[in-house]
């Protein structure tokens, strides 16, 4: 075990959305995207995956949570599907579930859970350990969108 390890990030997820951002021409995550698919297997690991991912400064996404930030109605809509408390975790297909909700709610059929059409989401699927996590950012070739004003 590595005693300098920093087990509130993972530097993976850091890396990926560094590049996915780069590729998508994203400076600002939190303003920039409508809704994110955030890889909530425990509740830590949902609020390390939001800092990590830029929607929050280190060590206080809890406090955006208690204030409504990534509430559906809020500034960034995360996990508007309701995260593995709503589907459960099955092994292996809860990366695809979440990015299959990602393209739903880009096309602007999210159902009941659904946010407005977007110009752009983000998904940070997992499988079992940090060294698989990625992140992916992406654009929605459509006109409509939310406004992120």
């Amino acid at each position: 075990m590595d005693p300098d390890y920093d087990y509130m990030t993972f530097p993976e997820v850091v890396a990926s959305a560094v590049d996915a951002y780069a590729q998508a021409g994203i400076k600002d995550p939190r303003q920039a995207l409508a809704m994110a698919e955030v890889h909530d297997c425990f509740t830590r690991t949902e609020l390390v995956l939001m800092e990590d991912l830029g929607f929050a400064a280190r060590g206080t996404a809890w406090k955006e949570v208690l204030a409504g930030t990534f509430d559906l109605d809020g500034e960034l809509a995360v996990n508007p599907d309701g995260g593995l408390k709503s589907f459960g975790h099955p092994i292996g297909a809860s990366g695809l579930r979440m990015l299959f909700e990602a393209w739903l709610q880009l096309r602007g059929e999210g159902g009941n859970a659904g946010s407005p059409p977007s110009r752009a989401g983000a998904g940070s699927p997992s499988r079992t350990t940090p060294a698989a996590h990625r992140a992916s950012a992406c654009r929605s070739s459509g006109s409509s969108g939310r406004s992120r004003a």
